[in-house]
């Protein structure tokens, strides 16, 4: 069950950060800008659900730090896409 609670924070702290990004923006809402971070947060959940295999407790730090890294996940997924489309306009 402690798998299922990193997958979880993981997918949350992706999920929060897009919505919190999408907030900022102002824009209207655009289905292929969720689908891209709901497949982050899907990738996010399982690696960190993979790595945490190996602790030998949950606590809440533990929680906290899947959040965390799952919010880092997507904000890198999105600096590299951005970087990838200016190479491209070049």
């Amino acid at each position: 069950m402690q798998v299922v609670y990193i997958a979880g924070a993981a997918f949350l702290g992706v999920m929060a950060v897009s919505l919190l990004g999408w907030l900022k923006s102002g824009e209207a809402f655009v289905v292929r800008k969720f689908v891209a971070s709901l497949v982050t947060a899907v990738f996010a959940a399982v690696g960190f659900a993979v790595a945490y295999q190996y602790s030998n407790a949950l606590t809440p730090i533990d929680l906290g730090v899947a959040f965390l890294g799952g919010a880092g996940v997507d904000s890198v997924r999105k600096g590299v896409a951005g970087a990838a489309i200016a190479g491209l306009k070049k």
